[in-house]
């Protein structure tokens, strides 16, 4: 990538113009953050139950005392061993947020279809202390839109990021974030999901890299990402061996 190399004096003028296209987008984040805050609620009706460390809870059990629940749905299918390498890029940002959130009476979880066994070894090697839970034993992931069955995906389209969606991309699972409400009287409420991309800004790595110099540097969205546990085999991309 080839740059201009200027004064310090050009470089301001160019810097402050590109300050004023950084505070557009902020207050178009905050407008969206209002519209997103104002959307509807939708009452939860179905009695879903959820495989925990310590046996098992309904979805209102899940926020543990809190009011807010934001559920990161990773995808970890029975069998599959290790989890999604993108879904595990995001798992690596949320234990330091944890102590925030859960003293803003917000509760963080990620669920998962796997058993609990496997959500667990997969967890101590990857070392997270976030709560994670398996859904496997009820509709939970199907009906929100991020676990297909066979049947689904011969059809060829899936309904994913609310729309109809290419059944070649899912296999089988795929990522998202949603957001629930419990009032007093113990009623929960499905508030807000975000599928794709929407969730990326919760990958810190990903905001840092957009200041640095050569940005996120990638062909293909996390083309150069790894499990953080698998870079020790990589060459380092300064070595010249690399390739």
């Amino acid at each position: 990538m080839q740059h201009a190399v200027v004064s310090r004096e050009e470089w301001l003028v160019a810097r402050r113009a590109l300050l004023a296209r950084e505070k557009e987008a902020t207050r178009l984040r905050d407008r969206l953050n209002a519209e997103r805050l104002a959307l509807p609620w939708v009452r939860v009706e179905k009695p879903y139950l959820f495989d925990t460390p310590v046996g098992r809870k309904m979805l209102g059990e899940l926020f543990d005392g809190r009011s807010q629940l934001v559920v990161y749905h990773f995808m970890l299918a029975p069998g599959q061993g290790a989890g999604c390498p993108g879904c595990s890029f995001l798992a690596d940002h949320i234990d330091g947020a944890l102590v925030h959130l859960n003293n803003h009476d917000v509760t963080m979880i990620a669920v998962s279809r796997a058993p609990l066994s496997e959500i667990e070894a997969y967890r101590a090697r990857m070392g997270w202390r976030f709560p994670w839970v398996s859904s496997g034993s009820s509709d939970f992931n199907s009906d929100y839109h991020v676990s297909f069955t066979e049947e689904e995906l011969a059809r060829g389209s899936v309904f994913y990021n609310f729309t109809e969606t290419d059944a070649a991309r899912a296999n089988g699972e795929l990522p998202g974030l949603s957001a629930f409400y419990r009032g007093e009287d113990g009623q929960v409420f499905h508030t807000y999901s975000s599928y794709a991309r929407g969730p990326e800004e919760l990958i810190g790595t990903y905001m840092i890299l957009d200041r640095a110099p050569m940005g996120r540097n990638e062909t293909r969205i996390m083309d150069w990402m790894r499990r953080h546990d698998e870079y020790e085999a990589l060459p380092k991309l300064h070595d010249c061996c690399a390739s």
